[in-house]
């Protein structure tokens, strides 16, 4: 289990962009700035769940506050409105000082701007911004655009994705910003992460899956997001990936939840009635199982195979329990002699 935890450990800091500062810096012709922390431990997410206040204390111990933001963003401008600017590649020691500037948490003013919900000081960041700094991850591995979806700011998210921003980086969950929306039902985010995104730049994003195993659409089917799953397929999500932990795909989820608007959806956007989880069940399996006698009849009207078998040697019928409406859609008419049905004929 340790080297589990270690080897988690080290793709985190493999798909974390470090800080990003130092990259940056390197490129800034300045006097030895000061290093930002290193100290990357994992508290409680300034997001844990919503409708919940949202937690900051590096806002707290920084001496920067929401109040100074608009002055600092001011003062220190990229001046390409000025004539002086426009003939120098060069950054003014406070340009420099406000895109260094981090927090004890790993936050940029870019961060702190969004988690305060200052849209517009939040949009004039992101132009002074190069992108390298748009793709710096705090101490939670979260991006400004990961906090942008959490919040559901379409407006700084639209922003992030024309000045470049990445959508592959992965926070302490190891989700992608587009995890979070799908996460959070937050449709317009989801809309704007995949509108003008080409299909071979996307599909490693709905491929990534989570340190639960599990991709968008995943997350989607289990939080009852049928405007995201529809999105998510159409824009070429695979309707039958399996997630990493037992091979369940969206369908056996939504079976599971009992959510017959998800299982109707999928079914129609291609979904296979027939995909067996590691262990060989079924969706009917699952249905049968819980007893779901409705999503049961779905799947077998679906053309859903009632004879197969799960890794316990279980049709789905093994598991009907004596439910007289599950074993209404098992009528023997499958048994054949000599290519013909034996129901009806008296013996």
């Amino acid at each position: 289990m340790a080297s589990d935890d270690c080897s988690k450990a080290d793709l985190m800091e493999d798909n974390r962009t470090d800080s990003g500062i130092e990259s940056f810096r390197s490129l800034l012709k300045s006097e030895e700035p000061r290093e930002p922390g290193t100290d990357f431990s994992l508290g409680k997410d300034k997001f844990s769940s919503v409708g919940e206040e949202r937690l900051d204390s590096a806002y707290g111990s920084s001496s920067i506050t929401v109040e100074s933001l608009p002055e600092m963003v001011s003062e220190c401008r990229l001046s390409s409105t000025s004539e002086e600017s426009t003939q120098s590649d060069e950054l003014s020691e406070q340009e420099e000082n406000l895109l260094t500037t981090i927090t004890e948490e790993g936050d940029t003013i870019l961060h702190l701007a969004i988690i305060h919900e200052d849209i517009l000081i939040a949009k004039e960041l992101i132009q002074i911004f190069p992108k390298e700094v748009l793709d710096i991850q705090n101490n939670l591995y979260q991006s400004p655009l990961h906090l942008a979806t959490y919040l559901n700011l379409p407006d700084v998210m639209r922003s992030l994705l024309e000045k470049g921003a990445s959508l592959d980086l992965q926070d302490q969950d190891g989700n992608t910003a587009l995890h979070v929306a799908c996460q959070h039902g937050q449709t317009e985010c989801a809309t704007e992460m995949t509108r003008d995104v080409s299909p071979s730049k996307l599909a490693p994003v709905l491929e990534t899956q989570n340190w639960r195993g599990l991709t968008c659409l995943h997350l989607a089917a289990l939080n009852r997001q049928h405007q995201i799953l529809m999105l998510l397929i159409k824009k070429g999500a695979d309707v039958n990936i399996q997630e990493g932990t037992s091979g369940k795909t969206a369908l056996h989820l939504a079976v599971e939840l009992h959510d017959m608007g998800s299982v109707k959806l999928l079914i129609g956007m291609g979904a296979n009635v027939d995909a067996a989880m590691f262990n060989g069940c079924t969706p009917l399996h699952l249905a049968v199982g819980r007893q779901d006698a409705d999503i049961a009849n779905l799947l077998c009207q679906s053309g859903a195979d009632k004879m197969l078998r799960n890794m316990e040697d279980e049709t789905a019928l093994d598991l009907a329990d004596g439910n007289d409406d599950i074993l209404a859609l098992f009528p023997f008419d499958d048994i054949q002699i000599s290519g013909r049905s034996v129901v009806g004929v008296k013996f």
